[in-house]
């Protein structure tokens, strides 16, 4: 990630932050419907989900500028993930729906860069949780 990267990354979960309740709401409902077989993965009320997704958004962002910090963390994470029956086909339309609430939420500030960059930290963390063992 490059610091330009990161910063756009900041700035645009910074936005999200007031509506974090909505945002997740509109990431779940996006995977769903495109993904309908991934909703028997989630056994948590639907809000408490939402609030997991937004506390796992800030730390990743809080800590993406030293991700070699966060790998073991990332690790962890991808270990419950294939715990839960995650899999890897799984990854892809998580990462659409990511991209497509961002979209949604961030409006204009949602530039093409800050695309490329979601889309860059998206990928490094898939990459670590697929590869978990």
């Amino acid at each position: 990630m490059t610091p330009d990267q990161v910063l756009l990354l900041r700035s645009g979960f910074d936005k999200l932050r007031p509506i974090s309740e909505q945002a997740a709401a509109l990431f779940y409902a996006r995977l769903f419907e495109i993904e309908p077989e991934a909703r028997i993965l989630f056994k948590s009320p639907m809000p408490e989900q939402g609030r997991k997704l937004m506390a796992t958004l800030a730390s990743v962002i809080n800590g993406i500028d030293e991700m070699h910090l966060m790998r073991p963390a990332v690790q962890n994470l991808g270990r419950r993930h294939h715990g839960y029956g995650v899999t890897q086909a799984h990854f892809v339309p998580v990462g659409v729906a990511l991209l497509w609430m961002l979209e949604r939420c961030l409006g204009d500030d949602f530039t093409p860069a800050a695309r490329d960059a979601w889309l860059a930290a998206y990928t490094a963390l898939a990459d670590i949780m697929m590869h978990a063992e």
